[in-house]
């Protein structure tokens, strides 16, 4: 099979897929958003996943399907391989491979939300023609592309699904913000719902992956996969947050005490922190979903998305308890907070937890300033209504009347490292706080002395 490839949604998954691809494949990387397009086409990723001079590298300027033969599915790329980047659904007819990357959130109540996967299938639906392979990426629990998705094809397109078309599953594993264990270098699960098709999405995987392929029997084993991965991930962060709320209460240092217990070949070495994010704090709730459906309650799963939510408020409560018995007025006192996204090295503040240790100050009336050089402070101020700075804000004194042509400085009476971005690490946290501040490590990662940390 000649694949001509169409990737369905340019985001965090979408685009290094769709760039890896581009290096041996002609691929239309298409995305609803025209902005995300336009800047694209420039050579801009703003998720900060793909560096400009490799997404350039690849770029076409036109679309990179040479002809396509309507009777049988034998596309054929013109000579020049890459990513043309469209938001325009008419450049998908041309393709015979979709690769469906688009978020799958869950709503205000926790309830898994398809309206993406569902729009996603209709726009291939559209332009799906015989002998088409449709693979799907997106995080689902367990019969949502069988049972979900597939209908939906068949319904918008009139073909007859393992018939006139076939479809596979190959779960994303991006680790956004990670450059060393980039998409090429993570082991990728594949099924298909026929052993052709399975084997025919195996080896076109295997073209880029250099970390090979593990294929599957059937497409519910790659869905099941995908979520109990981030569920297990997510309970095991869980429990060293509670152990961290415990040893604070015994005035043991619970970074300490992991290190020490991680000397033994077999414990895993989770540490404690705020648990944000499209996947690890919103997959869980896929599986106990599907859970609830068929009969099962996952009291465990439940419980561990209840002690990572709680982490926000808990990182407040300690620094007021510190700023309290250092003396301190809290009303309005002034907090600076290094970090908005939800995880280090990334741009994307999706579920972010940091903003629960921001509203809870501000509810004690304290001015908190917040920065973060990586994430789109437009984006934030527009989805949260507060201001995050790239560089570390000075505190001015606007009343304070002086001859100098800047205003005074002044200093933080706390100082919370909420996400350890690479460029924060090597700062001199104690020069924002003033003499008695309060200084404290959500990551257990400065190196200087800390009056909290989880």
């Amino acid at each position: 099979m000649h694949h001509a490839i169409a990737v369905i949604g340019l985001g965090y998954v979408g685009l290094p897929l769709a760039r890896l691809f581009a290096e041996r494949y002609g691929v239309v990387g298409f995305d609803i958003d025209p902005r995300r397009i336009q800047e694209l086409k420039q050579g801009r990723d703003s998720t900060g996943e793909i560096s400009e001079g490799a997404l350039n590298k690849v770029l076409l300027s036109h679309g990179p399907f040479s002809c396509f033969s309507k009777d049988k599915v034998s596309a054929v790329l013109s000579p020049d391989i890459g990513l043309y980047c469209s938001a325009d659904p008419e450049t998908l007819r041309e393709a015979n491979t979709f690769i469906v990357t688009v978020p799958t959130p869950v709503d205000k109540n926790n309830i898994p939300d398809l309206t993406y996967l569902y729009e996603a299938s209709e726009i291939v639906g559209r332009v799906l023609k015989n002998g088409d392979l449709v693979i799907y990426e997106s995080t689902v629990y367990p019969g949502v592309t069988e049972e979900e998705c597939i209908p939906i094809l068949e319904r918008i397109s009139g073909l007859k699904f393992n018939e006139d078309f076939y479809c596979g599953y190959s779960p994303e594993r991006i680790n956004p913000g990670d450059k060393e264990k980039t998409v090429e270098k993570i082991i990728k699960v594949t099924s298909g719902s026929t052993p052709e098709s399975a084997t025919i999405v195996d080896a076109l995987y295997k073209t880029v992956i250099t970390a090979g392929t593990h294929l599957v029997s059937s497409i519910k084993i790659a869905e099941a996969c995908k979520v109990i991965e981030n569920a297990q991930r997510d309970i095991n962060i869980a429990f060293v947050n509670e152990l961290s709320k415990i040893f604070s209460l015994m005035n043991l240092d619970t970074q300490e005490i992991l290190s020490a217990a991680s000397t033994k070949w077999n414990f895993l070495p989770f540490k404690p922190g705020l648990v944000g994010g499209h996947c690890i704090g919103v997959d869980p709730f896929f599986l106990a979903d599907k859970a609830v459906k068929v009969g099962h309650y996952s009291e465990l799963i439940f419980a561990a998305r209840r002690v990572n939510d709680s982490m926000g408020l808990y990182v407040a409560d300690q620094v007021l308890k510190a700023m309290i018995r250092k003396g301190m007025i809290i009303k309005g006192a002034e907090v600076l907070i290094m970090g908005f996204a939800y995880k280090e090295n990334c741009a994307d503040f999706r579920n972010t937890k940091v903003i629960d240790i921001i509203r809870t100050l501000e509810e004690y009336e304290i001015k908190v300033r917040t920065c973060d050089p990586l994430v789109n402070a437009a984006e934030v101020q527009k989805d949260f209504g507060i201001i995050v700075q790239t560089e570390i804000p000075e505190i001015t004194d606007g009343d304070i009347k002086s001859s100098r042509s800047h205003s005074l400085t002044l200093k933080y009476d706390a100082v919370i490292l909420a996400v350890a971005h690479e460029v924060y690490l090597d700062q001199d946290f104690r020069k924002y706080l003033k003499p008695h501040g309060v200084l404290y490590d959500v990551k257990g990662l400065i190196k200087q002395e800390v009056d909290g940390r989880l």
